[in-house]
């Protein structure tokens, strides 16, 4: 493909119609009105919402994408990659339902390709929603093309200058790479290229254990490559709590990954049949190993440049754009949101910052992004979610918490489904039952976290989720068990003596 943003595409004809949507090749751009109360530069999650949220309340629009609308969300991250998770999983309970429910055994390598052109189909099904066609149905003048800011007050597109009242940056993130020696000459994958593939690599190598390098091993791993996962740090997902990592470190070990922590010395060359070799220690031993493909998947880098942002008098740096907590850049006349300008990389920040920028932008509105609580999620089996304060967070803000959890092995849902191996861990203010913070590692932890968050945003007390009633047989029953822990540690030695007594009374 001759276009930088048709690299990770393939001759499918669901590629083709993804294109058709994202970036038709025969789009005529409007001409530019005389001014816009709001141009937007970049159409992933945080762009569209802004342009679509805009344009849906009277304002004149301009949306201006280089390269696919709909950014790495719909392209390159979360619908191919869930898509290719959810095969993954499929061929890993197939093969296990004889051993675990009695089910009939399952054989075979099953077909890659069918599983990468299912991904494809969806993903192609999806883009409508993210179309250029779309957006100007919803009155958005979209223009697809590189965008540089050439004074404080405007932009130039292909030729057309298009003036503002307000603009906002989303340009994004893209994939970023160590600097290990010879890795620039070998060739990798990223996240923008591995969707392209069409054949099951047989031996793959991945750079980085956080949750990129996780979900892809183990998908991968359950599609039949033999994965070798390297992670710099002394273990895999570093942010999470250890004891939660340390579960999904044992899954990805289930599934036949090979972990290699604290990996040093890192260098990739090439072998005599044109394999990568990746050489590196570990623990003090040395390793050479071999692999068809690499994936690099360390790390994002703001999309900053070409985009003339020291015309428009916006300072950014390696971080990104810099911008206060309503998401104001240096020039009071644009603004910055989702990965560009954020320090939560996720499809769903995007989405809340762009809505914030939306009123304060066009509107004079006072809100903050400080304000939002912000939940996550790694897709791995099982998966790891996550909303507030972390303990060693609380910690280092002098907040003394207590802490109730829920294993899963404790839920009879889980129980009967087979995935007893996680938990659910609340953490409150000490002596009171405010939730500050908590985690799931559970099969379905990020449909689970919802529920906390809610909790959180809405300074709904433990007690109060454990008044709830949550149907049984679920997963989610585990919150009403936490809630009861909670109540539980209320039951003080006076209030025993004081029901104690009571009781011989009214005997």
């Amino acid at each position: 493909m001759s276009e930088p943003f048709e690299s990770g595409l393939t001759r499918s004809p669901y590629d083709r119609e993804l294109l058709d949507n994202a970036h038709p090749v025969d789009w005529n751009p409007p001409r530019p009105a005389d001014r816009y109360h709001l141009v937007v530069v970049g159409g992933g999650t945080a762009g569209l919402v802004t342009a679509a949220g805009a344009a849906g309340l009277g304002a004149r629009v301009a949306l201006v994408e280089r390269g696919l609308l709909g950014g790495d969300c719909l392209n390159v991250g979360c619908v191919p990659s869930k898509a290719l998770l959810r095969a993954a999983r499929a061929w890993s309970d197939a093969r296990t339902a004889a051993e675990r429910f009695g089910g009939p055994a399952a054989a075979g390598s099953g077909d890659f390709g069918a599983a990468m052109e299912r991904m494809r189909r969806l993903r192609a099904g999806i883009s409508h929603h993210d179309s250029a066609a779309r957006f100007r149905d919803l009155g958005v003048d979209v223009f697809l093309g590189e965008g540089r800011f050439v004074a404080s007050d405007a932009l130039e597109v292909d030729g057309a200058r298009l003036r503002f009242r307000r603009a906002v940056v989303a340009t994004g993130a893209r994939a970023s790479a160590p600097p290990v020696p010879g890795l620039d000459a070998v060739g990798y994958l990223t996240n923008e290229t591995l969707f392209g593939l069409t054949a099951l690599p047989p031996r793959l190598a991945i750079l980085g254990g956080g949750p990129i390098g996780c979900e892809m091993a183990q998908a991968f791993a359950r599609f039949g490559s033999q994965v070798h996962l390297i992670e710099a740090l002394d273990r895999i997902l570093p942010i999470e709590e250890e004891d939660a990592a340390a579960i999904v470190h044992r899954a990805l070990e289930a599934d036949g990954v090979r972990i290699l922590c604290c990996g040093e010395d890192a260098r990739v060359g090439t072998t005599a049949d044109g394999a990568k070799r990746i050489t590196l220690a570990s623990h003090g031993r040395a390793y050479d190993l071999t692999a068809d493909a690499l994936l690099v998947a360390a790390g994002r880098k703001p999309n900053v440049e070409g985009l003339g942002l020291e015309a428009a008098g916006v300072e950014f740096d390696e971080h990104g754009v810099t911008v206060d907590d309503r998401l104001r850049t240096s020039n009071s006349r644009i603004f910055a949101v989702g990965d560009v300008a954020s320090r939560f990389k996720f499809t769903h920040m995007a989405d809340a910052l762009a809505r914030i920028a939306i009123q304060n932008a066009l509107f004079f509105g006072r809100k903050r992004a400080s304000d939002l609580v912000v939940p996550w999620c790694t897709y791995t089996s099982p998966e790891i979610a996550h909303v507030g304060l972390y303990p060693r967070e609380a910690a280092e803000r002098g907040v003394a918490i207590d802490t109730h959890q829920v294993d899963l092995s404790g839920v009879d849902r889980a129980i009967l489904d087979g995935e007893t191996d996680g938990f659910l861990r609340v953490h409150v203010k000490k002596g009171s039952d405010r939730i500050l913070g908590a985690t799931a590692v559970a099969a379905h932890a990020g449909d689970l976290i919802g529920e906390v968050t809610l909790a959180v945003t809405r300074k709904i007390g433990l007690g109060a989720v454990a008044s709830s009633i949550h149907p049984y047989p679920t997963q989610a029953e585990a919150f009403k068990k936490v809630g009861d822990a909670y109540r539980r540690t209320r039951l003080t030695p006076s209030a025993e003596k004081l029901f104690d007594l009571f009781f011989r009374i009214f005997r």
